[in-house]
Order: structure tokens, then C-alpha cells, then sequence
């Protein structure tokens, strides 16, 4: 099963997952990212801090960015 990992980018700041996690497929990698996103922004949103411009940088095993999830792309607003 292909390993993905859930590098954070915030501006020119990326937080490295040591980690990864295994998922059946991309789009299933994605779905989490999603989620995990929701989370964060849930969090930041209740500190009160800026939200825009941090993403989800997924990539595989070998480092290559396989896509990235915006943050506000995973907001419902209406």
C-alpha cells in the first residue's frame, strides 16, 4: 500500500511529517487530508489565528508532491 505523508505549508514554512501514513489510494490520501484540514482549521479558528495560505503538501515515499490541499478550499461557506 503506498505511503503518503501530510507536510504542512504555511507561507514559506513547511512542518515535515516524520510519519506518513498508508492509504489504498490517492484519493483516499486526499480525503483524509481534507478531514485532518477541517480539524486544524476548527482549531485555529478557535485560538483566533489567520486563516489562508496553508495547505496539505502530499507526497509519496519518494518525495514527489503527489497534491496539495488548501485549507480554504475545504471550507464551507454557504
Amino acid at each position: 500500500m503506498p505511503k503518503y505523508y501530510f507536510h504542512i505549508r504555511d507561507g514559506q514554512d513547511l512542518a515535515h511529517d516524520p510519519e506518513g501514513a498508508e492509504f489504498e489510494t490517492l484519493e483516499a490520501a486526499r480525503r483524509e487530508a481534507a478531514n485532518s484540514a477541517r480539524e486544524l482549521l476548527a482549531q485555529r479558528l478557535l485560538r483566533g489565528d489567520v486563516i489562508d495560505g496553508q495547505a496539505f503538501e502530499l507526497t509519496t515515499e519518494d518525495g514527489d508532491i503527489a497534491d496539495i490541499i488548501r485549507f480554504k478550499d475545504v471550507m464551507r461557506l454557504e
